[in-house]
């Protein structure tokens, strides 16, 4: 839920009659029901650390003990007087409680045993911004002070506020059970239709902040999702949903590779220009000019085996006589004149 909700709960929880039991009772309930959300401090250390730590053991049962010490220390700092520390860790665990039973409610879900299991429970029963739960939990926050101020004006003695506390905690789970019997509906719907032909391996239905007829239905089959704009007070079309195709996940054979050996001729840009008309290189009488050149033949050979190797690694039948010619071949390789490359 969104902090908003959870602090007045924290409220209604006071005006009730936890505040006849402790004199902060109300600063510690408002604090205690918002208490576990302390898990916002992960932000610090980035988005991901956020998202990992969010509604981690801060929300789970085991941590609740230790969660209700923080708002009556905090409380007892800005203290003017002593207080029962007993009564004020007792109604301390009952705001810090509220919390996950609250965040249970809605699609995103906690996870009460961590740290013995990580098994993620939703109710899928209200949304993160449920705009019911809020509004029932307004009217009690704001009636004692409307009823203070007509009480004022017509002189008649204005009330605490605790009928209307009182009112709004009812409504919370009235609201849920009814919001439960609706999710049944939806996911028995979901789940008696077929979906291009086939039957559903899995169904979900999440609940909409306004209209609690109206949900958003998610279809799972072998090949693709469903998600359907699902009113329970209409008729329902399965084809009507928006289709979204699985990805193939199966990788394909990679090509065979050449197995270890010399590695592969590539003929440059200058030996692939020397044609078998063109007129042959001219050793150089100097040492340095002569280790720069080639003759044609040289270059028709090198041409000529790369183009081996790369028809043998084509067709997968690499080997040591296909990869390199021998020197006997290459003395006999001569030039073909219909052909720019030399023929062994």
């Amino acid at each position: 839920m969104d902090p908003l909700t959870h602090t007045l709960t924290g409220l209604a929880l006071s005006r009730a009659g936890l505040n006849r039991r402790s004199a902060y009772a109300t600063p510690i309930l408002m604090l205690a029901a918002s208490a576990p959300d302390i898990d916002i401090l992960a932000w610090l250390a980035g988005p991901a650390a956020y998202l990992h730590y969010h509604r981690h053991l801060t929300h789970a049962f085991v941590a609740i003990p230790f969660l209700a010490l923080l708002p009556v220390l905090v409380v007892r700092l800005f203290a003017r007087k002593p207080f029962d520390w007993k009564w004020a860790y007792l109604v301390s665990l009952v705001g810090v409680a509220t919390h996950p039973l609250l965040d249970w409610m809605n699609a995103y879900g906690v996870r009460f045993w961590l740290p013995f299991s990580g098994e993620w429970l939703r109710g899928d029963l209200a949304s993160l911004g449920d705009i019911w739960i809020l509004t029932a939990l307004l009217i009690a926050a704001l009636a004692p002070a409307l009823a203070k101020l007509v009480s004022s004006e017509i002189g008649a003695r204005p009330t605490s506020g605790r009928g209307w506390a009182i009112f709004a905690l009812c409504f919370l789970p009235l609201f849920g059970g009814a919001r439960y019997v609706l999710h049944q509906r939806a996911l028995a719907v979901l789940d008696a239709r077929l979906y291009g032909g086939r039957a559903p391996l899995r169904v979900a239905a999440f609940p909409t902040p306004f209209n609690p007829f109206y949900w958003k239905g998610l279809v799972e089959t072998g090949p693709f999702y469903s998600l359907f704009d699902l009113n329970l007070l209409g008729e329902f079309d399965p084809a009507a949903g928006q289709t979204l195709y699985k990805p193939d996940l199966e990788q394909k054979p990679l090509p065979p590779t050449p197995p270890a050996g010399r590695p592969r001729f590539r003929p440059s840009s200058t030996s692939r220009s020397i044609r078998c008309g063109a007129s042959p290189l001219k050793r150089s009488p100097s040492r340095r000019s002569a280790s720069r050149s080639w003759t044609c033949a040289s270059a028709r050979r090198r041409t000529r085996a790369s183009w081996r190797r790369r028809w043998s690694c084509r067709t997968g039948r690499l080997n040591s006589r296909s990869s390199s010619t021998s020197h006997v071949e290459r003395s006999r390789c001569h030039c073909d004149p219909r052909r720019s490359v030399g023929v062994c």
